[in-house]
């Protein structure tokens, strides 16, 4: 692997709630999880969000919640969302919203500010990358301004200068930033329009709602 990954808050197009992670963080990853507060009856509690859907989220608390706790979960934006807690897993738990969330529109709220920028996105759509002479598809994991992980076996050593193709886009030039464990990272050498990628977002819940 070349160079450190980043662990950020993975948000998903999904309307099911997050489940248990098979692995555990790892130490080679920095972790820039954003920051969110539990109300459970009449005190608050800080949380990190690891992952969001459209119907609940996982969060790494620090106190002792059990299963079917009654709570509201509140994000920067300041509109808090009930739920119950699901599932618990050492300091990571398990929220089910009480009604589905627009994903995309509490990024919208978010994103102000004089520099506003996208967290990664987990979408799942086929994408080409080709590394010269050579071209793959590839599935997406997730997305951001920035770049992209995707997951496949093929092996593009990092470093190497790649056109990445997804549906719907001009192809992107990047570059792969790291291989391993089946899934590759790559990085857009221009930041992608955040506008446009938000369209395009949507053109992809839309399609996840066609296919039910």
């Amino acid at each position: 692997m070349n160079g450190q990954q980043v662990e950020t808050t993975l948000y998903s197009l999904s309307v099911a709630a997050p489940a248990p992670a098979e692995r555990r963080d790892s130490e080679r990853l920095m972790t820039l999880y954003r920051v969110g507060s539990l109300s459970i009856g009449d005190r608050r509690e800080l949380c990190l969000i690891k992952n969001i859907s459209a119907g609940g989220m996982m969060v790494r608390a620090y106190c002792n919640i059990p299963t079917s706790t009654r709570l509201s979960v509140e994000l920067k934006c300041g509109q808090p969302i009930d739920g119950s807690v699901s599932w618990v897993r050492e300091s990571n738990i398990g929220i089910v919203f009480d009604q589905p969330v627009d994903v995309i529109d509490i990024l919208a709220t978010s994103l102000h500010g004089p520099r506003p920028r996208m967290p990664r996105i987990e979408v799942f759509s086929l994408v080409t990358v080709r590394d010269g002479a050579m071209t793959y598809r590839l599935k997406t994991c997730d997305i951001s301004q920035g770049g992209l992980k995707v997951q496949g076996e093929t092996i593009i050593a990092p470093g190497s200068d790649v056109v990445i193709t997804l549906p719907g886009l001009e192809p992107l030039r990047g570059v792969i930033r790291w291989a391993e464990g089946g899934q590759i990272g790559l990085t857009f050498n221009r930041m992608l329009n955040l506008t446009l990628l938000v369209e395009w977002l949507q053109r992809q819940r839309e399609a996840v709602r066609t296919l039910g």
